[in-house]
């Protein structure tokens, strides 16, 4: 698993568990950016018919979609963390986008050590 691939089901998890209540609640704006920037992550670009006209809720998240045609879904789901990370940032007094920026970081780092030892692992094999 690339070190992309783990921050971004990281970021996945830790939106899902935004409380609605909390502080750290994203915009309607962060919200679609989010929608987007995960389909285009899972999906890659959009495909299909736009929703009706009177169905404006699905015409803003298709249109958000749409916008990111010919996005890499690698670049998609970077774009996606930073979108969570700076979010956070905004709520730097707050405990809970504390530790969820913890958590993305930890994410990361772990990923990271992950593929050091199996980068080490393989040199050790070939020697």
């Amino acid at each position: 698993m690339s070190n992309t691939q783990a921050q971004f089901d990281k970021a996945v998890e830790i939106v899902g568990k935004l409380p609605p209540d909390g502080p750290a609640k994203p915009t309607t704006e962060d919200q679609l950016k989010f929608y987007a920037h995960f389909k285009q992550a899972k999906n890659g670009d959009c495909t299909g018919a736009a929703p009706g006209m009177f169905d404006f809720k699905g015409k803003a998240k298709y249109n958000a979609w749409k916008e990111l045609e010919g996005m890499s879904k690698e670049d998609a789901m970077s774009i996606y963390v930073v979108l969570l990370r700076d979010m956070l940032k905004k709520f730097d007094d707050d405990e809970a986008s504390k530790k969820f920026l913890a958590e993305l970081e930890g994410a990361s780092q772990k990923q990271w050590n992950s593929s050091m030892k199996a980068a080490d692992g393989t040199q050790a094999a070939g020697q």
